[in-house]
């Protein structure tokens, strides 16, 4: 039986993947095997001794703790791509609404309520202060070319904008997806320099926080609207506040607004909007769900952010897990433990990702289950070693 503890509300469709007997959910647990999560904030939660897996309903994890989570073997997944499409209209209706002026024109067009019969003559003579511009022809130029990237790249194009994107780290699935019609940027100032709206898709990492500071602003086009719905801090805020000042932005467009930046002139603050859909949300939980699932039945792992995907099909054989620092010799050691025992390999898979990595090992029929826990044991006590799990 796998306890699986929800933190924030998920949606129904993702829950019901853990409807059968070998599931319980519950919102308060002591010894949860699994953790499904939105936003809520673990740094501060003190992770219980048998979580096996942590699945957030989203793309970011800075709400979760996931070095430690990584050195207790602990497997923390996320759901890349799976808010992509809610993400790409809004980047697109924010291309709009700016480029029209729209806030500002449905604005004033409220505060002239109560003039009666003249509201219509008022609105034709005061429209000519909200002109805006088209977006046709207009260049966008992507920061980060991943699945909203590759989405709002191809959508943009249809809308007959040109499209130059810059991400020296593309994937070769995201390649596929891309149409032959987007530029290839590159350099990253060759995005600030020509484009006339700029849209950041990139995570916040120690390498790209505040990327987006003077230097950045002092090579943009002015009046270039920059619109960010990846994460806050990868702007700096006072260089921000300069270039909107100075009219190098024409507009800067959040979705993650605070108090330093509602009090810039020329922002369109965005509630935190941008994977908010009823589809964006179930195609989330659905999402994180089954990849939990799947590890705690199979041991297999896919989409997740500290250790590597690892896929060994199983069909119910006997089969050992370890979670473990990538050192030499960590296979070897593993494998003479079993040979301790007499036990011979069937099928096994070895990846890494960064300093750890992740073991697969199916085994015949020969495991004899009284020795299940001498084995754990054994393998556990290897320096290194972070987790093991052992199926039957």
């Amino acid at each position: 039986m796998f306890k699986i503890q929800t933190l924030n509300n998920i949606a129904s469709c993702g829950l019901d993947i853990f409807s059968n007997e070998r599931y319980t959910i519950e919102k308060e647990c002591e010894s949860p095997d699994g953790i499904l999560l939105r936003s809520y904030y673990m740094h501060d939660m003190e992770l219980p001794e048998n979580l096996k897996a942590i699945a957030r309903a989203g793309a970011g994890v800075n709400n979760i703790p996931v070095d430690t989570c990584t050195e207790k073997g602990i497997v923390v997944f996320n759901t890349p791509g799976a808010n992509a499409n809610a993400v790409k209209e809004m980047v697109l209706a924010s291309m709009l609404l700016s480029s029209r002026n729209l806030l500002e024109g449905v604005s004033w067009a409220k505060s002239l309520q109560g003039q009666g019969d003249v509201v219509p003559k008022l609105v034709e003579a005061g429209k000519k202060e909200y002109v805006g511009r088209e977006i046709k022809g207009k260049k966008l130029g992507i920061i980060g070319l991943g699945a909203i990237g590759a989405l709002v790249a191809n959508d943009a194009l249809s809308l007959d904008m040109e499209v130059i994107g810059y991400d020296p780290y593309v994937s070769v699935e995201t390649a596929w997806r891309l149409s032959r019609q987007v530029q290839r940027a590159l350099s990253i100032e060759q995005i600030f320099s020509t484009c006339d709206f700029i849209t950041i898709h990139v995570p916040l990492t120690e390498q790209t926080k505040e990327s987006i500071n003077a230097q950045a602003f002092g090579l943009m086009k002015k009046g270039v609207c920059l619109m960010n719905f990846s994460r806050g801090e990868l702007v700096n805020e006072e260089d921000l506040r300069v270039a909107l000042e100075e009219g190098i932005l024409g507009s800067y467009i959040t979705d993650f607004p605070n108090e330093n930046v509602l009090g810039m002139k020329n922002v369109i603050p965005i509630p935190h909007l941008g994977a908010s859909t009823l589809e964006s949300e179930e195609n989330c939980a659905i999402m994180a769900a089954r990849q939990m699932r799947d590890y705690l039945e199979t041991g297999n792992i896919k989409n997740s952010v500290n250790y590597p995907n690892v896929e060994l099909p199983y069909f119910g054989q006997k089969r050992i897990t370890v979670a473990h620092k990538n050192v030499p010799n960590m296979v070897g050691q593993m494998t003479a433990a079993l040979a301790e025992h007499g036990i011979n390999i069937a099928d096994m898979i070895n990846r890494s990702k960064g300093g750890y990595a992740y073991t697969v090992i199916d085994i015949d029929n020969s495991f004899d289950a009284t020795i299940k826990d001498d084995i754990a044991t054994r393998i556990r006590s290897i320096e290194g070693v972070a987790a093991v799990r052992i199926f039957q």
